[in-house]
């Protein structure tokens, strides 16, 4: 503990030479400006170009350098030129040589080393490399099982390289933010581990932060929790689903909706990176209803317009029959949505699709959302940008509904979010006469258009919690026995949030 303490004061300049007492090459290939011109270097990397015996460029994690191969005669240089001469593309070689600048006009503006060159003394080609199965460049295109076969190879990448350090970055930053900056009484979870059984080769695995722990670490007075955890999960192949995930899992106690929401918005400002602009905060707030009133959907894109419109009072006094079928229902209504430029760009193919989508989903509620979209995809693929792909517009969606309808059975409810939800507490007194108007205090946080958080407010109420167990969604309260008594003992007020999409649409 001491060792850290210390550690932890001292400059960047020593930290790095201490680092370095352990490695055997004086600098990375991603370092090396003007100001060290003159010193003596070692380097450690791959090849990743070599032109003619005269130079070659050498990668490592953190960047490139240019190496020039002696073309003297002096001694060991032409043994150092004919080994780097002849040295395959992606071999690992030592480096060991002098920086100096590169000559007047040939300096690489697009390289952070772009000014200075190393000239080599001595060198080792440490191991040599084989035919590659495909070339180590972004541009290159290879198949995806190609790309899953040679892993290894594909994270050597720069493009993926870049998507780790990224990743790498914010979820530091959400650490510092959490620990350091609101980090009284804040704990991290334990890593997931896998337990075997006696049966011969079968195993099981422990949840990662199901939500009754994490509620008992509340109720043990913990007050605060969070975990980095990669989850997994058996998602079908759909670009908006992964089968394994990071995700930040935050539970707190004596803690209001509101309180939750500004904690994220401050996480996600810290956190960003500089290299994808500044977001604002507060985010906006827009409930569940009019959030499927005007987009379709409880996760909408707010990046462009074209918002549902109910047109019902403009057609009420027609003549069409089919209109005015569905407008003598109670809630029956006329909804539409304005396509910009929709005569200009779209084909009789287009409007052929956005029939075909409309009679496929027809009588669903978020119909209209899909055409929304599906229209904007066509729109944009005929050469009108609608959503910009360097914006990030976050939002709130609030006020979701505590129970829905069963899908297999619509006479009986389920939860909407989980069965720990609680009510709002303005329609706290509806739990126990009409439970289908509740709202429920689970707020989502939608980036784009893809859900990218969720949370709530929980029960602290044992009496709340078996009540919404056995008589709202009829199941055995018995099951949840040891979290209904821990309710019982004094539990505090609490909520949490997840967040799990976030990181993957940033390196998307």
């Amino acid at each position: 503990e001491g060792k850290l303490i210390i550690f932890s004061v001292l400059s960047a300049k020593a930290i790095r030479d201490y680092i370095y007492t352990f490695v055997s090459r004086t600098n990375t290939c991603g370092e090396l400006r003007s100001a060290h011109v003159g010193q003596k270097v070692t380097l450690y990397g791959w090849v990743q170009y070599q032109r003619q015996g005269l130079f070659l460029v050498l990668r490592d994690f953190h960047g490139l350098t240019q190496v020039i191969i002696p073309q003297d005669e002096v001694s060991g240089h032409s043994h150092v030129k004919e080994l780097l001469s002849n040295a395959p593309v992606e071999s690992v070689v030592r480096v060991t040589g002098t920086v100096s600048p590169r000559p007047l006009g040939q300096q690489n503006p697009k390289m952070p080393t772009g000014d200075i060159e190393v000239k080599a003394e001595t060198a080792e080609i440490l191991n040599s490399c084989k035919k590659l199965p495909f070339e180590i460049k972004d541009f290159i295109k290879k198949s995806e099982a190609l790309r899953m076969q040679y892993r290894y190879l594909d994270l050597r990448s720069s493009r993926l390289q870049a998507n780790l350090r990224l990743r790498s970055g914010v979820v530091m930053r959400m650490r510092e933010y959490l620990c350091n900056l609101h980090g009284e009484g804040l704990l991290a979870g334990a890593k997931e581990f896998l337990v075997p059984s006696r049966e011969a080769g079968k195993f099981y695995s422990l949840p990662q932060s199901p939500q009754q722990f994490k509620q008992l670490l509340m109720i043990g007075g913990l007050d605060r929790y969070f975990q980095v955890a990669r989850c997994y999960r058996d998602e079908g192949s759909r670009p908006d689903r992964q089968p394994e995930f990071t995700q930040i899992d935050i539970e707190m106690s004596f803690v209001d909706q509101a309180g939750i929401q500004r904690l994220i918005e401050g996480l996600l400002q810290h956190s960003w990176p500089e290299d994808r602009g500044s977001i604002v905060t507060p985010f906006p707030s827009m409930t569940y209803e009019e959030a499927l009133a005007e987009y379709g959907t409880d996760k909408p894109d707010t990046r462009f317009g074209m918002k549902i419109v109910d047109i019902s009072d403009v057609l009420r006094g027609s003549n069409i029959h089919f209109v005015q079928n569905a407008l003598s229902y109670p809630h029956g209504s006329i909804r539409a949505i304005c396509i910009p430029q929709g005569m200009r760009y779209l084909t009789n193919k287009d409007l052929e699709s956005l029939k075909e989508s409309a009679k496929s989903q027809f009588n669903q509620c978020s119909a209209l959302g899909a055409l929304r979209l599906l229209s904007a995809d066509l729109l944009e693929a005929a050469g009108l940008t609608l959503r910009d792909p360097t914006a990030f517009h976050f939002l709130w969606v609030v006020d979701f509904p505590l129970f829905l309808p069963k899908a297999e059975n619509p006479t009986e409810l389920e939860s909407a979010h989980h069965p720990f939800t609680a009510p709002h507490p303005s329609d706290a007194s509806l739990l126990y006469s009409d439970p289908t108007k509740v709202r429920s205090q689970h707020y989502d946080l939608v980036l784009n258009g893809n859900e990218v958080g969720g949370g709530s407010i929980r029960i602290h109420s044992a009496e709340q919690q078996r009540f919404v167990l056995e008589k709202v969604l009829k199941e055995d309260s018995e099951v949840l026995s040891h979290l209904i008594e821990a309710l019982e003992f004094g539990a505090p007020p609490h909520g949490g949030i997840a967040l799990g999409k976030l990181l993957f649409l940033l390196n998307s």
